[in-house]
């Protein structure tokens, strides 16, 4: 059983941060590229950012030099640290692994920026 457990989420001011983290199952975190998306309220699924098992990451637009995505193979878990948040980074954030047996999603935290 694959499974991705997010935490970290809540409410913060515009301006502050976050950190999430994802934790996954050990027989397919190290060899998977992981990453978190998000959906804003009424609004389709985005990538925020993913990170390979070899480190290598990639960001969207909307989040560089904001967002730093990070993995600890020894914890298998990755983290997202989210500073300057806006209202705009306002969603759910969801965890995911792209594993050799396919694509997991975690259940989704929420992230509320108060303006």
């Amino acid at each position: 059983q694959v499974q991705l457990v997010e935490s970290g989420g809540g409410l913060v001011q515009a301006g502050g941060s976050l950190r999430l983290s994802c934790a996954a199952s050990r027989t397919i975190f190290r060899s998977s590229t992981m990453g978190w998306y998000r959906q804003p309220p009424g609004k389709q699924r985005e990538l925020v950012a993913t990170i390979t098992s070899g480190g290598s990451t990639n960001y969207a637009d909307s989040v560089k030099g904001r967002f730093t995505i990070s993995r600890d193979n020894a914890k298998n878990t990755v983290y997202l640290q989210m500073n300057s948040l806006k209202p705009e980074d306002i969603a759910v954030y969801y965890c995911n692994a792209q594993t050799i047996f396919g694509s997991y999603w975690g259940q989704g935290t929420q992230v509320t920026v108060s303006s």
